[in-house]
């Protein structure tokens, strides 16, 4: 139904690529998602070389990709290795240098897809021979870079891609949840897009059943970005990175006082590792974007891409709402 470079260049049927969420994007969402035409990516995430090889296993023959956070894969170079032994189609990197893990995937069968946050990370991607620039904007859950916003960040590289004569795909991540706003990308210039938080609201998805609860009951102005919990797993971000999600009565607490929260360190690490156990959600982290407040159902995954392709279809320009009220 939608013919773009993105669907060429992976051979799928809808334009959707589901983001590589850490511990949330397991095997069974990515091969979920790439059954029902779409490509699904494993979240590689800070790094488990058996938590991966076993998510590759649950892929079974799906054919499925893999996305890492750059700067922590430098620590564990040999992962890299761990996704291409099982050949996957795509290995995303996002958020750090990209030498030497380009060239190493150039030489295998997977494509490289780079996420990027603004214009000089994109000519850097395309320079170490990208063959996907992912477009994210703030609006986006996790981590993020900047103040762009998808908007205007998708047309702007994807105006830098035509300018270099080249025709690889540009996709939209941020703020994307239903088939408006697929429809939007494609309006912009992308050939598709890149989906997080709405696969993490999935039968599919390691998320808890807790919370996606929250999630269904929250809207896009429950959210917030934050580096308090990279703080409280010690994550060494790099600095400028921070982290969307919900907000709850943590980030309400320590915003704006994250020196006292350094003062603090290790009674609100003990508190928050006691909360993700207990699934307490007012403490615990849910990493998700804007787009939350589309989102008021738990569905499978292959629905989510089923029904982004039809309201994308159904949308036009007299006919904006896409037909059937979105996601919900």
């Amino acid at each position: 139904m939608f013919a773009t470079s993105l669907t060429e260049l992976f051979g799928i049927e809808a334009p959707i690529v589901s983001a590589p969420m850490d511990a949330v994007a397991g095997g069974e969402l990515a091969a979920a998602v790439s059954r029902a035409g779409g490509l699904g990516l494993i979240g590689g995430g800070y790094g488990d070389r058996e938590w991966l090889a076993r998510q590759f296993a649950l892929a079974g023959d799906a054919r499925v990709g893999c996305g890492f956070i750059t700067w922590s894969l430098h620590r564990q170079r040999e992962l890299l290795e761990v996704a291409l032994d099982h050949d996957p189609a795509a290995v995303m990197l996002s958020f750090g240098e990209l030498s030497p893990f380009a060239e190493r995937i150039a030489a295998s069968d997977a494509h490289l897809m780079c996420q990027v946050q603004n214009r000089r990370q994109a000519r850097a991607a395309l320079d170490a021979g990208a063959d996907v620039l992912v477009a994210q904007g703030t609006e986006a859950g996790g981590h993020g870079y900047g103040t762009r916003s998808t908007m205007t960040l998708v047309p702007e590289l994807a105006d830098l891609v035509a300018a270099r004569g080249l025709t690889l795909p540009v996709l939209a991540a941020g703020g994307v949840a239903d088939g408006r706003g697929l429809a939007a990308a494609l309006m912009l210039g992308a050939a598709g897009v890149l989906v997080g938080t709405r696969f993490y609201a999935t039968t599919e998805a390691l998320s808890t059943p807790q919370a996606r609860a929250e999630m269904v009951a929250a809207t896009g102005d429950e959210t917030c970005r934050t580096t308090v919990y990279d703080r409280l797993r010690r994550y060494p971000w790099p600095h400028g990175h921070t982290m969307s999600v919900l907000r709850n009565d943590l980030t309400d607490r320590w915003a704006g006082a994250e020196h006292e929260l350094d003062q603090q360190l290790d009674a609100a690490i003990t508190e928050y590792r006691e909360a993700v156990a207990a699934r307490d959600y007012t403490i615990a982290n849910v990493t998700v974007g804007q787009n939350v407040g589309l989102i008021s159902t738990v569905t499978s995954a292959g629905e989510v891409v089923s029904r982004m392709v039809e309201q994308a279809a159904a949308c036009s320009p007299t006919n904006a709402s896409g037909g059937d009220g979105g996601s919900r």
